[in-house]
């Protein structure tokens, strides 16, 4: 499929250039306001709306090898952590544009590699410092806080402004002159809000640069430099070699800023607080995915009983269900497993209401010719069913009848088939008022067997009387519209019985096009909670900590330029190691090219949120945060004295009360490292890639005609 269309210089690194192409076709997918996107199908003229990477890879032609790679990156970061797809994307290009760069400055391959490689393990090992502990979100559950029943609060997506629409506390964009779009975002009531700016201006920076202190951070990989405040600097979150120093790490993890008469201390004891900081703004979605963790905790607290074993949110135990051309008003979570079946099954499925019914569970595909992965057929064998002769054209219709005396021999009016069904088999069940489903996942088998002790097995001629469970109901979901039913020609049923540990998740949608959409939606909300939980710990999210890694880097860049100047007369001449002198004079560069990959970043983030005009606005602003950063002395200490003045009140100490009740916003730790990590990793292998078969190449042998082409995406 067509998608954009760059030129190609041919003298420069193509595989580079290709991932720049390709990761810019995603950038409008960048942060928790995402621009979607029409992918019109050629051969069937179908359209369906995306706004995810995933999505979008699946729709462009990736036949080439630097495609294929990224492809391959792409995926192995969804199905591994189903989140941070669109920052690899982004950072691909980023980082893709910032080796070219590297390139173009003359700065060998070598040296990139192993600088930019130093810098990212730098960045990861400095943003420690931003992680904030989870403990116990689940002791409180049973109060009477929700999640849909929070106020309706204005939530920047940035640490530097969180608050409240009702405070009076906004403040009016710095640059009059530019026409800043305002967005218009939806709360959990329902009432429209204002979407607060990413960053605050400079004025109010001004203003509050007295009340800052100025820690001192020990970081040990930091090299002193005269350009910069002298500090011993080491890679740790314990900010504590003063008695100046705000931030200090208690023994139980939590950070807790001093020098105030009441300590801040930043953790997070409550699942409706995670949840809102994980939702980036997706509130429908994180709502559905709060009810069903409040559902599976309920269940887990039934069948415990009097036991106290510490409940875990069990992600696989919660299953979507798509109903395309339904109102909205019908999404809601479910216990129980809830799937769609023929209108043909109205009158069977009314005929199995209000009773409990048994069922068999086939692992396998339920047809005549189905056989096991590795079954070798003998060859010239005809099969006999109970000793009789059959003819080859009536063989499907012998073993549906064996097929239905086992049901009835049984008494099963309900067969779960995890693989494919017979068709001919479904509609003669369906005439003797038994109910066949297919495509059942299989964690949905497992849970049937254990609630109602039925045996999966492979072959329906396996079935005995102890694989057959008992107890299950089948009954209509919910009564949906005759002129919705005769339109969508589905109808949609509850399965469930006693104990069973499933949560079916129905999501509904007037558009067609949106239903993949908002699939994924929920999806990528259930695994940052579950991501959460399962580390006990989050990032302090919107743009923090890649804020960090800006500063981070470009005080390194600082400092090796530094001393690179100060001993370049020396031994940097007279060394014996062509390594470690091209890596003294090439590494400011190559940081501050590695630098300019975050700075894209969050520029592109405030641009997409609608929180700057532009780009160049954006960046402007950045820079201002990144000056004040400098001047504290420590930027991790000026990310969290911006976050702790929400919760002192030093804005206005009279609404302290309200800004308790401000949520943070928060990131997930390891899913977003290793989406860096991957970002980079296939950057430098391309790199390496491209100059093990064009290095050789001299400038002298291309031809003026072959220095520029045209790559489609």
């Amino acid at each position: 499929m067509v998608m954009a269309c760059r030129v190609i210089n041919k003298r420069r690194h193509m595989g580079l250039q290709q991932l720049s192409s390709f990761a810019g076709t995603g950038r409008t997918f960048l942060g928790p306001v995402k621009s979607s996107k029409f992918i019109i199908d050629e051969e069937c003229h179908e359209s369906v709306l995306i706004s995810s990477t995933i999505r979008l890879l699946e729709s462009l032609d990736l036949t080439s090898a630097v495609g294929q790679l990224l492809n391959e990156a792409v995926q192995a970061q969804n199905n591994t952590y189903k989140t941070g797809t669109s920052t690899l994307l982004f950072l691909v290009g980023a980082w893709s544009s910032a080796a070219e760069e590297c390139l173009h400055l003359g700065v060998p391959i070598s040296v990139i590699v192993s600088v930019m490689s130093e810098g990212l393990n730098s960045c990861i090992k400095e943003v420690v410092s931003l992680q904030v502990p989870i403990y116990n979100v689940f002791d409180h559950l049973d109060s009477t806080k929700t999640f849909s029943g929070l106020e309706t609060f204005n939530i920047s997506l940035c640490p530097f402004l969180q608050i409240p629409s009702d405070t009076g506390l906004q403040k009016e964009h710095d640059l009059n002159d530019v026409a800043s779009p305002s967005l218009t975002t939806y709360s959990l009531s329902g009432i429209p809000v204002k979407s607060p700016k990413l960053f605050r201006c400079q004025t109010e920076v001004e203003a509050d640069k007295n009340t800052l202190q100025n820690p001192q951070t020990l970081k040990n990989s930091l090299l002193a430099s005269s350009h910069y405040r002298k500090s011993i600097l080491i890679h740790s979150r314990h900010f504590n070699r003063t008695a100046n120093n705000q931030w200090i790490n208690k023994p139980d993890g939590f950070l807790e800023q001093h020098g105030a008469a009441t300590p801040n201390t930043y953790r997070c004891n409550d699942l409706v607080e995670l949840e809102m900081g994980l939702s980036h703004g997706d509130h429908n979605s994180m709502k559905l995915v709060d009810e069903a963790v409040r559902l599976q905790y309920q269940n887990a607290s039934i069948q415990q009983g009097n036991c106290t074993m510490p409940f875990r949110f069990d992600i696989s135990r919660i299953f979507t269900c798509c109903l395309p051309g339904v109102p909205e008003t019908f999404s809601c979570v479910c216990p129980g497993f809830i799937t769609v079946v023929s209108i043909s099954n109205t009158t069977l499925i009314k005929e199995l209401e209000n009773q409990p019914v048994r069922v068999i569970l086939i692992e396998g595909d339920l047809t005549e010719n189905y056989r096991h992965l590795g079954f070798n057929k003998a060859t010239n064998i005809n099969t006999l069913l109970e000793s009789m002769k059959i003819q080859q054209n009536s063989s499907e219709e012998v073993w549906t009848n064996y097929v239905l005396q086992v049901l009835i021999k049984f008494n099963v009016n309900l067969v779960l088939v995890q693989g494919n069904v017979s068709e001919h088999l479904i509609e003669r069940c369906i005439h003797s008022k038994r109910l066949v489903i297919g495509s059942v996942n299989s964690t949905v088998m497992q849970a049937f067997a254990e609630a109602s002790g039925a045996v999966q097995v492979t072959y329906i001629t396996q079935v005995n009387e102890n694989c057959v469970g008992n107890g299950i109901y089948v009954a209509f979901w919910r009564s949906i519209p005759s002129d919705v039913i005769d339109r969508i020609n589905v109808i949609t049923i509850v399965i469930k019985t006693e104990g069973i540990n499933l949560v079916t998740v129905v999501l509904t949608s007037p558009v067609t096009a949106q239903m993949q959409t908002k699939e994924d939606r929920f999806w990528t909300c259930a695994y940052r909670l579950y991501h959460a939980l399962r580390e006990q710990k989050v990032f302090l999210g919107g743009g923090a900590v890649e804020f960090l890694c800006l500063s981070h880097l470009q005080i390194l860049a600082g400092q090796s330029l530094s001393k690179r100047n100060h001993v370049c007369s020396g031994w940097l001449h007279n060394t014996s190691s062509w390594l470690a002198s091209s890596l003294a004079l090439y590494r400011p560069t190559v940081l501050n090219c590695l630098a300019n990959g975050w700075h894209r970043y969050l520029s592109t983030l405030m641009y997409n949120t609608a929180s700057c005009s532009s780009e160049f606005e954006a960046s402007t602003f950045i820079q201002q945060h990144l000056q004040n950063a400098r001047d504290s002395g420590s930027p991790s200490s000026y990310i969290l004295n911006e976050y702790s003045k929400l919760n002192s009140g030093i804005f206005n100490p009279s609404i302290s009360n309200k800004l308790e009740q401000i949520p943070s916003i928060y990131d997930i730790i390891i899913p977003k490292i290793e989406a860096w990590r991957r970002a980079l990793d296939l950057v430098l292998l391309v790199l390496q890639t491209d100059s093990e078969i064009i290095t050789g190449l001299g400038h002298t042998q291309l031809n003026s005609h072959e220095t520029e082409g045209f790559l489609f995406l």
